[in-house]
């Protein structure tokens, strides 16, 4: 059976980079097996995973997306990836709302749109409230100390636990330079005080109002940037008086604006989403 072709486009959010295909165009009938085979950056397209964008399931609502990272997992929610759909249902033509509603696995996200000159300048995505606790993603009680350390390769790790939707443990250290994330990352996601694993913050406060942060992506590893993750370390350190309720987080990939406000609790993420490039790939067989 001859294999469908099938268009894509790759964008980038703070270098966060993800392939995303349009399903109200093209059926991907296992987005698992599509993310592994085109994220693999030797031998595919190379991004940290596949956004499929989709319709809406309640009409209160715009559109739909679907996150898978690079190893097929099925992610909760990608702040990043949010904001470059964003950009992509406006400029593609999918929509003239500056102010989108967007069902992920987290719950609806609303999209605010900067637009200037028919362009998608800036987006910003209303997270929701964090949490601090979670059962089903964080088990407290199996830290490996009282105080809620976690221990990898031999070293202590202290950290908060941070819900965006997806879970996220952020530990804040001297020198972000030499943190071996590549060590700690993978072994801290396999935790057992996570029974669905976890994203990993790195972080460190600089200063002068800005937070330098790298992540460790579950399902993914080392990514250039991670939004959920920039608000989880945002409101971490909001939280441990390291920062304050408005800051920048300097990623890898890029700074993205995060505030979390005291009016209604929620954390808004800002930054720019760009366009890469479009291609066409062989898909998955039926």
């Amino acid at each position: 059976m001859t294999q469908p072709t099938i268009k894509f486009t790759k964008m980038q959010g703070a270098g966060n980079d993800y392939i995303y295909v349009n399903t109200l165009i093209y059926n991907i009938p296992d987005p698992e097996a599509a993310a592994r085979a085109w994220s693999d950056r030797h031998k595919g397209v190379g991004a940290d995973g596949l956004v499929l964008i989709g319709a809406a399931e309640d009409a209160a609502n715009d559109f739909s997306m679907r996150i898978f990272n690079a190893d097929g997992s099925e992610a909760m929610m990608c702040g990043n990836a949010s904001r470059c759909i964003g950009k992509y249902v406006y400029e593609r033509g999918l929509t003239r709302k500056t102010a989108i509603r967007l069902e992920t696995r987290s719950g609806v996200k609303v999209l605010t749109l900067q637009v200037y000159g028919g362009r998608v300048v800036s987006v910003t995505v209303d997270m929701g409230e964090p949490r601090f606790d979670s059962p089903t993603q964080y088990t407290p009680g199996r830290a490996d100390t009282p105080d809620g350390r976690l221990t990898a390769c031999g070293r202590e790790f202290a950290g908060t636990f941070v819900s965006m939707g997806n879970p996220h443990f952020v530990t804040f250290v001297d020198d972000l330079l030499t943190a071996d994330i590549g060590r700690y990352g993978g072994v801290l996601e396999r935790h057992g005080a996570f029974p669905e694993r976890c994203n990993i913050e790195f972080a460190q406060v600089t200063g002068d109002g800005k937070i330098r942060a790298r992540v460790w992506e579950r399902g993914s590893g080392i990514t250039q940037a991670c939004g959920t993750g920039a608000c989880a370390t945002a409101v971490a350190a909001a939280q441990a008086g390291l920062a304050g309720r408005r800051c920048h987080v300097e990623m890898d990939g890029g700074t993205l604006g995060v505030e979390w406000r005291e009016a209604d609790g929620h954390v808004y993420l800002s930054g720019p989403a760009e366009f890469v490039f479009d291609g066409e790939i062989t898909g998955i067989k039926d």
